[in-house]
Formats: structure tokens, C-alpha cells, sequence
């Protein structure tokens, strides 16, 4: 079972090394385990004022507060990582102590990074106009428009003067022609 020591050691290894450290792969739900069992103990009403529940409950806003900082950590050299992927490939060591959840993640970023390039590519390489695979356009609102319905029947709106909102190319060069709105 994990403890609040276990909790403050990990974030404490995470937050003073450069790269993602090991965890077990069930760390996850050991903690989710312990948050719930110090959240039913800290719901306890027996005396609101013991020293005991008090402690309980600064225990879990802590333990909270250094989990968040943990995922966070890791999050951003899972970051780091995609963007060096992304360049020249990366360290089978810091893939080994990715979570599968992370690896999942870096994945994701991994692809979605290699697909801007590419489009970037294209655009560089004039293979390809942005403008026109654009589906939405960013737009600011020069009146009051009223709610509208799009082209796949969703309504949207309605918008006040001065509102930027992302909305359909279609509508949006519509609304563009009727001088309700112009293009950020």
C-alpha cells in the first residue's frame, strides 16, 4: 500500500531530476486508493476539531497538491521528449519509464507533430493551400447577431459585438459579405 511518503518521494525524485523517473506501473491506482481511503477518513464526522481528522485532512489536500505537481512534471518532459522525438528520435531509456498511459500520450503528440510538419511541408513547398482545407474561420463579431444554425443543422450563436468565435468558413463568409463580421 502507498503512503503520503511515497507520494512526496516520487514528486520529490521527479521534480529534481531532468529526466521522467521510474514508477511502478500500478502507482496510478495505489494512489487513487489511498486519496479515496483518506477522503472516506476525513468525512468522518465524529469531531470536526480532532487533531487527528485535521491532520487527516491536510494529509490528503497534500498528498492532492504533489500529485497534480507530479503529473504535471511529467507531463512536461513527456513534452520535451515528443519535441525531441520529433528531431532526432528518442532515448529508449526515458520511453522505459513511461507509464502506458504516457506512452499513449507521447504517441499522440509524436503523429500529431509529424502530421504538422508535413502539412507545413506542403505549404512550403506550394503542394498545398492552408486557406482553403481551413473548415472554420476565426471571426470578430461587428453586431449583435442572433443565434444561427450551421450547415450540419447545430445551432450556434447567438454572438455580440466585439465576440471572436471559430465558426464554419461557410457562415462565416456569409456573415463577412453581409459586413456583420470581419476576419481575425
Amino acid at each position: 500500500m502507498i503512503t503520503y511518503k511515497d507520494i512526496y518521494e516520487a514528486a520529490k525524485k521527479e521534480r529534481y531530476s531532468e529526466s521522467l523517473q521510474p514508477i511502478s506501473k500500478s502507482f496510478f491506482r495505489e494512489v487513487a486508493k489511498y486519496l479515496k481511503d483518506k477522503r472516506e477518513a476525513a468525512a468522518k464526522d465524529d469531531d470536526v476539531f480532532s487533531d487527528s481528522l485535521l491532520k487527516t485532512k491536510k494529509q490528503l489536500e497534500n498528498a492532492v497538491t504533489l500529485f497534480q505537481e507530479l503529473l504535471r512534471r511529467r507531463r512536461k518532459k513527456i513534452l520535451n521528449l515528443v519535441l525531441i522525438a520529433s528531431e532526432t528520435g528518442i532515448s529508449r531509456k526515458d520511453f522505459e519509464n513511461m507509464l502506458q498511459v504516457e506512452k499513449d500520450l507521447f504517441e499522440k503528440l509524436v503523429e500529431s507533430i509529424e502530421e504538422s510538419d508535413k502539412q507545413l511541408n506542403m505549404v512550403i513547398n506550394g503542394d498545398k493551400d492552408v486557406e482553403k482545407d481551413m473548415k472554420n474561420m476565426l471571426i470578430v463579431f461587428l453586431e449583435h447577431v442572433e443565434e444561427l444554425t450551421d450547415l450540419e443543422g447545430e445551432k450556434i450563436g447567438p454572438f455580440e459585438e466585439g465576440q471572436i468565435a471559430n465558426i464554419p468558413k461557410e457562415i462565416a463568409e456569409i456573415l463577412i459579405s453581409e459586413g456583420k463580421v470581419q476576419k481575425v
